[in-house]
């Protein structure tokens, strides 16, 4: 599991959904986030930086990540 994680990105699966610290940088979110899906939630590991749900549909980040993710040069490929 990936309860040993800093915990900047945490699963919330009542709510099905994936709460975010303000200001993390969006490497290290996008890194936490493919943890949490392929490690929690048994998803097939991508072999590009997208990810992939546990059912095989690709997830689509919100926008505002997308574009976060874009820009941050920190943000390598996860």
């Amino acid at each position: 599991m990936a309860d040993d994680l800093p915990k900047i990105a945490i699963w919330d699966p009542d709510e099905v959904s994936i709460l975010v610290a303000r200001g993390t940088a969006t490497g290290e979110l996008l890194r936490e986030v493919r943890a949490i899906l392929t490690i929690d939630l048994g998803a097939p590991a991508s072999a590009d930086d997208r990810f992939v749900c546990f059912c095989g549909t690709l997830v689509e980040l919100p926008g505002e990540l997308r574009a976060l993710a874009a820009v941050d040069s920190s943000c390598e490929p996860v």
